[in-house]
């Protein structure tokens, strides 16, 4: 089976049980996820939900980051962890975005990536889920799952897109990408994944390696 039918058939399955799932961190303005997924760095999106839900009242646009006092915003967010780096990040971004964007986000790569603490990853997840374009985020999620379907011999998030960008229909990119999220904490884990209730496990490799399928 080449890895063409195997991404075919894991967007198959896939849809099959998520075919609604969407990014699970909460924003109102597109701004707001891009500054949520940098909050979302070594965090859980459980955990950055709490505190943007608080966060956005207090800053409640651009200027109000762009001004906001650095120790302050530290404290807001230092549930988050990593909140030195991470306030300078949001501060920067919003002043980068009145100033250099008109106070609108970027809807290119190249442009996206100008922006303080902005990788791939976020950039994709903006592209995709703000402006409906192609994407592929590669989270730790996709990154594990696709390598266990042999979709990928990477672990590099920026080779794992690249290979995946070859494989997948590019409508359906970015929604393969919040499904294997999902699929990731339910089913494949990191640790003792479920094979055993998996629907994918009849075309995967880790399952058949694991079980010495032939």
């Amino acid at each position: 089976m080449t890895r063409k039918q195997i991404a075919a058939l894991a967007c198959e399955e896939l849809e099959k049980i998520y075919p609604d799932v969407e990014c699970s961190l909460v924003y109102d303005k597109p701004y707001e996820l891009m500054f949520a997924a940098r909050l979302a760095a070594q965090c859980t999106d459980a955990r950055v939900n709490i505190v943007t839900k608080t966060l956005f009242v207090k800053y409640p646009d651009l200027e109000a980051f762009a001004n906001a006092d650095i120790a302050e915003l530290e404290e807001d967010i230092k549930p988050c962890g990593f909140y030195h780096t991470k306030a300078k990040s949001l501060k920067e971004m919003a002043q980068q975005l009145i100033n250099d964007f008109g106070g609108e986000v970027p809807q290119t790569m190249e442009e996206l990536l100008t922006l303080s603490g902005i990788g791939r990853k976020t950039a994709n997840l903006v592209m995709g889920d703000i402006f409906g374009k192609p994407a592929v985020v590669t989270d730790t999620h996709c990154i594990r799952i696709t390598g266990r379907l042999g979709l990928t011999d990477n672990k590099e998030p920026a080779k794992v897109e690249k290979d995946l960008i070859k494989l997948l229909p590019p409508e359906t990119s970015n929604h393969f990408c919040h499904q294997t999220v999902q699929f990731g904490r339910d089913i494949c884990r990191a640790r003792n994944p479920k094979c055993t209730e998996c629907s994918l496990s009849y075309f995967c490799r880790y399952y058949a390696k694991n079980n010495k399928v032939r």
